[in-house]
């Protein structure tokens, strides 16, 4: 069975191992999803990622953030724009998401980028998801 929404099953797998307190995820690789784990890297969401290529497609390896009494620093990841309908917003349209502790990340001509670097190199693009 074909997969419509590749970004939509990172995330769940994302929340999944987060909700059974595992340290690690893998998830099926690609460029867009190589972006986005650099972007939460940056963002401070998850501690780091691998890409491990393997005879086709290759796994990006999540290593997820905890603080240091257990808590999750992702308390909610969820996808804005669908295959259905997309959610695109200008450089003038990006807003902190509250106030500043969660992020967007955006596909733009620029890259993969946090809402923070899309209002500092002034860019827009399509919204992939909202993190907090």
């Amino acid at each position: 069975m074909t997969m419509t929404d590749p970004i939509a099953d990172m995330l769940t797998r994302i929340r999944n191992a987060l909700v059974v307190g595992h340290s690690k995820v893998a998830i099926p690789a690609s460029r867009l999803k190589a972006g986005i784990a650099d972007s939460l890297k940056r963002e401070g969401f998850i501690t780091d990622f691998t890409v491990k290529p393997d005879g086709k497609q290759g796994t990006i390896e999540v290593t997820l953030k905890y603080g240091p009494d257990g808590e999750k620093v992702i308390q909610k990841i969820m996808r804005v724009s669908k295959p259905g309908c997309r959610v695109y917003k200008s450089a003038s349209e990006i807003k902190k998401v509250l106030n500043g502790y969660g992020a967007e990340i955006y596909t733009t001509t620029a890259g993969v980028l946090s809402d923070r670097e899309c209002r500092a190199k002034k860019v827009g693009g399509e919204v992939l998801l909202r993190v907090s």
